[in-house]
């Protein structure tokens, strides 16, 4: 049983018990009104019929814990059947998934179920979703957020530049050294990171996020009047991957600034 399967039935027995809960309120709502005006008689009666009503709700309150208890979520966690649901919602939601069981990359999330602990992990944040459709609903809801999050491309070129200046000196240790040399986009994401905390606010994939809006943007100088390009690289452990503005993957590796002519 998958976990679609499982939420039908139990919104049969929501419905059950919701109604049974506003017949509970109708007959009690009643009662105190008949006591309140001395009419014992169907006080009494209806007491019975809510006696009555509160068994039935007993009784699908058990059906609908029954029905919870024999679901195997380890089961479905560990088979597979979870993270191919997730991968299928995740696609008709239009999002981009790459990677393995049990570690994916959802652009700029990643992705990591815990089979064993039933939980899944949305980067360093455990999330409780049992359920793929919420989960992918969860990280497109998330990924609008960061598309509308105001952006400024030109602030963050400057301040890729002033990191690429500041790893050039180290880099070049008093040695003559390109000043437009390319550098690892890595390297300048712990120039620009250099305390672990930094890091943890401001992780690898909210820097891939950044990069992607910055090479989807129209900016392609910095304030000194200077030019950047993004380069590859055959070393895909130094690769950034993004998507582009029209949602093709690409590889940035490398970053130089440059003077034109």
């Amino acid at each position: 049983m998958n976990y679609e399967e499982l939420y039908a039935k139990i919104l049969v027995h929501e419905k059950e018990i919701k109604d049974m809960m506003a017949t509970q309120q109708k007959l009690f709502k009643r009662i105190t009104k008949n006591i309140e005006n001395g009419d014992l008689k169907n006080a009494v009666k209806d007491m019975t019929l809510l006696r009555g009503v509160q068994a039935d709700g007993l009784s699908a309150s058990a059906s609908m814990s029954e029905t919870l208890e024999r679901f195997d979520a380890k089961e479905y966690m560990a088979s597979g059947n979870y993270a191919a649901q997730m991968l299928e919602y995740l696609e008709k939601a239009g999002i981009d998934v790459k990677g393995e069981y049990t570690v994916y990359d959802v652009f700029p999330y990643k992705v990591k179920l815990d089979t064993e602990n039933l939980d899944v992990y949305i980067d360093r944040k455990r999330v409780q979703c049992l359920r793929p459709q919420s989960l992918a609903n969860y990280i497109k809801a998330g990924r609008e957020k960061l598309m509308s999050a105001s952006f400024n491309p030109l602030l963050f070129a400057n301040e890729l530049a002033d990191a690429y200046d500041a790893a050039i000196t180290i880099k070049s240790k008093g040695k003559p050294l390109s000043s437009d040399a390319d550098f690892y986009l890595i390297d300048l994401y712990k120039q620009l990171t250099p305390m672990k905390r930094f890091r943890r606010d401001y992780d690898m994939q909210n820097f891939a996020f950044d990069l992607a809006r910055l090479n989807s943007s129209d900016v392609r100088a910095v304030n000194d009047g200077r030019m950047f390009q993004f380069g590859p690289s055959r070393n895909n452990n130094k690769a950034i991957r993004i998507l582009d503005e029209d949602g093709r993957e690409r590889f940035l590796a490398t970053i130089r600034f440059y003077r034109e002519g």
